[in-house]
């Protein structure tokens, strides 16, 4: 890691730094990692926040959850996930709890989008559709 060569060279934390380009905060807490356990204590950890609640197959049942379409699932009222109803539908089947916010992050990494259909409209007139545009 750069840091740590920087620090072998007796590099103040705060010129670190600027060099790296972040915080003098993040090279202080870095150069105390390397004071107490060398270049080792600088590796990365993995990535940060909690990980996934579901199981990798939950996630498939999740996605052809998604795919059946909300009124499948009892919103019949439109054709529309949103993450509240994403994160209640976890909630039911998997009796796991996500906030709207996680919901929203699990349908990315899913390939869905809240908010936005993903089907036509269920009570959809074709044919009312296709003779409204003709008589414009």
């Amino acid at each position: 890691m750069r840091a740590a060569e920087l620090f072998e060279q007796r590099v103040k934390p705060t010129e670190v730094a600027r060099r790296l380009r972040v915080s003098p905060k993040s090279a202080y807490q870095w150069h105390q990692l390397w004071r107490e356990g060398g270049a080792e204590a600088l590796n990365s950890l993995g990535p940060g926040g909690s990980r996934c609640r579901l199981s990798p197959r939950c996630l498939e049942k999740l996605a052809a959850y998604l795919d059946q379409g909300p009124a499948a699932h009892g919103w019949v009222e439109d054709q529309v996930w949103t993450a509240a109803r994403v994160a209640t539908l976890i909630g039911r089947k998997f009796h796991v709890t996500y906030s709207a916010s996680g919901a929203t992050r699990l349908m990315h990494r899913l390939g869905f989008s809240p908010q936005v259909p993903a089907r036509r409209v269920a009570e959809r007139d074709e044919q009312a559709v296709t003779a409204w545009k003709e008589s414009q």
